[in-house]
């Protein structure tokens, strides 16, 4: 997988690796709640991925988290 992500996209998975709700997620990034979970779907598919914390898990074993 050599997926490149964006700044924002690093972002969104590294509140999601906090732990952080999706409405407080969407609130620090000033973004409707079905706008992160888009956002999120798009990055797991890209990747090749089933879930958000396998995304969040891919992130953090490149460093990017």
């Amino acid at each position: 997988m050599n997926a490149v992500l964006d700044r924002e996209e690093v972002a969104l998975l590294a509140f999601f690796a906090e732990g952080l709700p999706l409405d407080s997620i969407a609130r620090r990034l000033e973004l409707s709640d079905r706008t992160v979970r888009r956002r999120m779907r798009s990055i797991c598919d890209r990747l090749g991925l089933a879930t958000p914390i396998q995304a969040v898990v891919w992130a953090a074993r490149r460093g990017l988290i």
